[in-house]
């Protein structure tokens, strides 16, 4: 029996520290994944919750012959699109509104960083949660369409349409990551 197994094993006879084990466990991730595709903390915090009250809800269903990462980030990444449809459902804020002003004190790398979660939040869902599954959790496009439920050529479609989309948004913001490097190199 694999690690994973014998976890949600000790959570399905009731084990409360079994409980926290699992959550100390994948928290990081399931909340790295809700935190991208959500592009904002405090919904990504309550999704992120939502995913283990599911995942406790439902371990009697999960297959141990199967990795359970995967799993968990099925039940993230179907909270995410339900997240986000209730979202697009409310009224949108104006974009001034949503501005983020550069502060003097803060490091070139969480510039580049904040550029690329706004570049994110202007994917498309399906690309946007490929590429966060790709690049960020390090799933192959297998994996990855299995999780969306959709074919292999679709993810590498999404991954390659997502990475175009991403490039272009960072260029028309005079960010890329060549120049972020040049300037860091020029400021040292």
């Amino acid at each position: 029996m694999n690690d994973d197994a014998a976890l949600v094993q000790r959570c399905l006879e009731g084990d409360e520290a079994g409980m926290r084990a699992l959550v100390e466990r994948y928290q990081g991730i399931v909340f790295g994944v809700c935190y991208r595709m959500l592009g904002q903390r405090e919904d990504a915090e309550d999704v992120a919750q939502d995913v283990f009250l599911r995942v406790f809800r439902s371990l009697h269903r999960w297959d141990a012959e199967r990795p359970l990462k995967p799993w968990l980030l099925t039940i993230a990444a179907n909270r995410c699109r339900t997240a986000l449809e209730r979202r697009s459902r409310q009224p949108v804020p104006s974009e001034a509104a949503d501005r983020r002003v550069c502060e003097d004190g803060r490091s070139r790398g969480s510039e580049l960083a904040e550029e690329l979660q706004l570049a994110l939040a202007t994917l498309r869902d399906d690309y946007r949660m490929c590429f966060v599954l790709f690049y960020e959790q390090e799933l192959s496009c297998s994996r990855i369409g299995e999780i969306l439920g959709c074919p292999e050529g679709t993810v590498k479609t999404w991954l390659h349409r997502a990475r175009k989309e991403l490039a272009e948004f960072l260029t028309r913001r005079g960010v890329t990551p060549a120049a972020h490097v040049a300037s860091q190199q020029a400021a040292g």
